[in-house]
C-alpha cells in the first residue's frame, strides 16, 4: 500500500530520501514503464518490450530487468548495476498529483525510502528546495511529458501493425529451463516493408528512431540471460 501526501516544506521540513538501490527499497521488480523519449538511453542496458495495458485495449512500453516476476537481475550487493535508471524507478518515492490542471508533487510516506535522518535532504534548512528535490521535479515533469507522448507512438505502431508477440526460451548453464512470454516487440519484416510515405511520417514525429531503439535493445536479452546464469551459480 502507498500513502501519497502533498509535499510541503513545513510538514516535511526534515524529510530525507534514501537513494540507495536494493530489494529492501522495493527495487526487486521485473520491469518498469518507460516512454519513447528515454529509449535511446535505456536501450544500452535493458530490453525494451511492450505489454498489454491493464484494460487490454492498448500497449505500454517497459524496460525489462528480469526474466520472471519479482526478479531484478541488475540488483547486486552494491546497488543497481547499470549507469542509467528508468525515470519511473529514479522518481521513487515521489508521484505526480493534480489540482485541476496544475501538477502537484506528492510523496509516498509509506515508502521504505522515506527517512528523517538518512539520505538526501528534500528541503534546505531555510525551507527552499534542495538540489535533489529540483532534480526530482525535473524527473516528474519528464515522466509526465513522456507518458503523454506514448499514446501517439503506440497508436502509430498499431496503425502499421508493427507489434508482434514473442517468446524467449531460456536454458541456463545449470540445465534449468524457462520461458518468457506475454510481451510484444517490433515486427521487423513489416517495418522493412513500409513505404516511403509511412516511413517519412514516422520519422517526422520522431517515432522511427524510437522504433529502432526498441529493435536495438533486444540484444540485451543475452545480457539478462548471462546475469541470470551468474545469479543462479551464486545461489548454488
Amino acid at each position: 500500500m502507498s500513502n501519497p501526501v502533498l509535499l510541503n516544506n513545513v510538514q516535511h521540513k526534515n524529510l530525507r530520501i534514501i537513494t540507495k538501490r536494493g530489494a529492501e527499497y522495493g527495487d526487486n521488480v521485473m520491469f518498469a514503464l518507460t516512454f519513447p523519449s528515454e529509449f535511446r538511453t535505456l536501450q544500452a542496458h535493458y530490453p525494451i518490450v511492450f505489454r498489454k495495458s491493464d484494460d487490454g485495449t492498448s500497449f505500454e512500453p517497459v524496460a525489462l530487468f528480469g526474466l520472471q516476476e519479482g526478479e531484478n537481475l541488475f540488483l547486486t550487493g552494491d546497488g543497481w548495476d547499470a549507469t542509467d535508471l528508468p525515470l519511473l524507478i529514479e522518481r521513487q518515492p515521489f508521484l505526480i498529483g493534480r489540482n485541476g490542471e496544475e501538477l502537484m508533487m506528492h510523496v509516498d510516506m509509506d515508502s521504505p525510502r522515506v527517512s528523517g535522518s538518512e539520505g538526501e535532504a528534500v528541503f534546505l534548512p531555510h525551507g527552499g528546495s534542495s538540489g535533489y528535490l529540483e532534480r526530482m521535479n525535473s524527473v516528474l515533469l519528464a515522466i509526465h511529458q513522456g507518458i503523454q507522448g506514448t499514446a501517439g507512438f503506440v497508436d502509430a505502431l498499431k496503425e502499421h501493425n508493427l507489434l508482434e508477440s514473442f517468446v524467449v526460451d531460456i536454458e541456463l548453464d545449470s540445465g534449468a529451463q524457462g520461458r518468457l512470454s506475454g510481451f510484444y516487440t517490433i515486427h521487423e519484416e513489416r517495418l522493412a516493408a513500409l513505404d516511403g510515405a509511412a516511413l517519412e511520417r514516422l520519422h517526422k514525429t520522431g517515432y522511427l528512431q524510437a522504433i529502432y531503439m526498441v529493435v536495438a535493445s533486444m540484444s540485451n536479452f543475452r545480457v539478462l540471460i548471462d546475469r541470470k546464469n551468474r545469479a543462479d551459480a551464486a545461489s548454488r
